[in-house]
């Protein structure tokens, strides 16, 4: 797709909602290389005109570089970490890569449509959402034990899209399990890194404190 707008031709752009999982998962990602950007904040009930003319879905995220158009978080942030290598955000094997690539899935599947249920559903869709979330915190504990960051030595991609939940769980109304403490030192690991910070919206930054 063409990009008519002068504005959007000349940077790198990225519409996002204010507070979403899956927006901060890119901005997140933006924010780990270090890349700048303008942001053009979305309110999904009334989305701007350029995103309408933009995404055929309407959808957020939706990254803008030059004449490119992408939408799809998992599409966005591979082009990311292709378009911009420094650091890199995925291992160069290509079994860690495919692992990687399938804990994302699993995330986007298993744990995002329940974190949008507590924040968009009804009464009882959200406590469906945190009863799940709670299991899922629960079963992946091994994980959390296993290495430094997620299924990697490394911060990679799935941390990108792993820890705008972390950091949700509190306002999310749903407490770590009772041996969950390698979920919050995990937490607090990628809440300390600069990069995340850089990737918070005020709404984001309000919702709980960053690590001193």
């Amino acid at each position: 797709m063409v990009v008519a707008s002068p504005r959007l031709r000349n940077a790198l752009t990225l519409f996002s909602s204010r507070d979403c999982v899956v927006c901060h998962r890119v901005r997140l990602v933006l924010a780990a290389k270090g890349v700048t950007y303008d942001l053009v904040p979305v309110d999904p009930a009334n989305p701007p005109e350029d995103l309408l003319e933009l995404n055929p879905y309407h959808s957020v995220p939706t990254l803008v570089d030059r004449d490119l158009v992408l939408y799809a978080a998992s599409v966005v942030t591979e082009y990311l970490d292709e378009r911009y290598p420094h650091p890199p955000l995925m291992p160069v094997d290509p079994l860690a890569r495919a692992r990687l690539r399938l804990a994302m899935l699993r995330l986007e599947h298993e744990w995002v449509p329940h974190v949008q249920a507590v924040q968009h559903g009804n009464k009882q869709q959200a406590e469906a959402g945190r009863k799940r979330l709670k299991e899922l915190l629960a079963a992946s504990l091994p994980l959390f034990k296993a290495s430094k960051f997620f299924l990697n030595p490394e911060m990679s991609l799935a941390d990108c899209a792993l820890a705008p939940i972390i950091w949700r769980l509190p306002t999310l109304g749903v407490p770590l399990p009772k041996d969950g403490k390698p979920i919050d030192d995990y937490g607090q690991r990628i809440f300390r890194h600069p990069g995340f910070a850089r990737s918070l919206t005020p709404e984001e930054k309000a919702l709980r404190e960053l690590p001193a």
